[in-house]
């Protein structure tokens, strides 16, 4: 089932690539960001309200709060850099740069969180950034 979720998900980045392309032109890339961030916000807190989770906001802990929180810092330092670059250059070399994210996580789950790198693992990621070079020349 995860796959599907996965698979949607490919789907709308794919999407907000586009969309993000088409609605930054002649504006500023950081008020870009900050009114997609706006989108995000309400539709992150109307899913939460209405599928009645907002009672779980007393059961996070210091550590769910601070790594929620530099999460969502680094999400929004990755948008704001996102849109940028998307303002200066072609969707068909951002949007691959970007997903360099993917063979980054991999290293970083591997280093970070003591995820084991098993082969098929390291040819994939390899896979990722060889596409990423081939796509960006």
């Amino acid at each position: 089932m995860w796959w599907i979720f996965a698979l949607l998900s490919a789907v709308f980045a794919a999407l907000t690539a586009v969309l993000a392309k088409i609605g930054i032109t002649s504006v500023d890339s950081s008020l870009a960001t900050a009114i997609r961030t706006a989108v995000v916000l309400v539709l992150a807190w109307g899913i939460v309200y209405f599928q009645g989770s907002l009672a779980g906001l007393h059961q996070l802990t210091r550590q769910n709060w601070l790594f929620l929180g530099l999460s969502g810092l680094a999400t929004g330092l990755s948008w704001v850099f996102y849109f940028r670059a998307l303002q200066l250059g072609p969707v068909s070399k951002v949007a691959p740069v970007d997903k360099l994210s993917v063979a980054l996580a991999i290293g970083l789950s591997v280093l970070f969180l003591g995820e084991k790198l098993t082969w098929q693992t390291g040819i994939g990621a390899g896979l990722i950034l060889a596409g990423t070079l081939v796509l960006i020349r």
